[in-house]
């Protein structure tokens, strides 16, 4: 069976201002010059350098994200985006269902599937989040939240094309920690079956299954290698080039 082409994107959180373009401007030269990286590679910095971002990366092989979008394609609705505005501004994706979003934020699932229609409606890839919290793995509880997460988030028209998935144990990022590899090798065979029933077994297995959670240079080759990974939603080390190009790396046909 043919494995989805892995993408890895950086998730720049509350980080970068416009002086950040030159880690970009530097990724995306890597990126020119290595023709054998078979990922995907996407940033997702601030909205405020989306569309600056969009302008400057056109033509490249760097693709851009954003962060969160509203349901809604417009509205009073202070302070937030649309999917169509993030489409505009020069995003081919959006991460929705993040952890800080689901906590901060007291996002729910069915919330979040709102905003992946919402992705979908504008023409961009919905990145929809899952992931457990140190005591429901404490008590055993991961699957099951997984699973529910899963169904609650995962719009009826989701498929290959339109949609991937980012397992992100809450209690791994930021803070050095990663599950084992067998755990993180678990977790994604029960998301693979979980989207085989709802998807059917061609759509599951062409959609990608992203690992994040203090991915590094120095664990990608191990975690990327997991069957089931088809790649990673990196945080704290998609904000410099260098260490960024150490992950997108593993996929460079040698």
């Amino acid at each position: 069976m043919t494995q989805p082409r892995p993408l890895v994107a950086g998730n720049w959180k509350m980080n970068g201002e416009q002086a950040s373009w030159k880690e970009a401007e530097s990724l995306a030269g890597l990126l020119a010059a290595e023709t054998a990286v078979r990922a995907e590679v996407m940033l997702c910095p601030p909205a405020t350098l989306i569309t600056s971002f969009g302008h400057q990366l056109e033509g490249s092989k760097l693709m851009v994200g954003g962060q969160d979008c509203h349901g809604e394609l417009s509205g009073a609705h202070t302070g937030d985006i649309s999917a169509e505005m993030l489409a505009d501004a020069g995003a081919s994706a959006v991460i929705v269902g993040h952890s800080e979003r689901r906590t901060d934020h007291g996002e729910t699932s069915e919330a979040v599937r709102i905003k992946a229609e919402a992705a979908h409606r504008a023409g961009l890839v919905a990145i929809i989040c899952v992931g457990e919290t140190e005591t429901e793995r404490k008590q055993g509880d991961t699957l099951n939240v997984i699973c529910e997460q899963l169904s609650g988030s995962l719009p009826q028209n989701a498929k290959a094309g339109n949609t991937v998935i980012a397992y992100e144990p809450v209690w791994a990022i930021g803070t050095g920690l990663t599950p084992t590899l067998d755990d993180v090798g678990e977790v994604h065979r029960h998301i693979r079956a979980e989207l085989t029933g709802k998807l059917g077994e061609d759509e599951a297995s062409g959609m990608r299954i992203l690992y994040g959670g203090s991915v590094k240079p120095d664990n990608a080759a191990d975690l990327m290698a997991v069957a089931d990974v088809n790649g990673a939603l990196v945080g704290g080390a998609s904000l410099k080039a260098d260490d960024f190009w150490g992950i997108v790396s593993v996929y460079s046909e040698k």
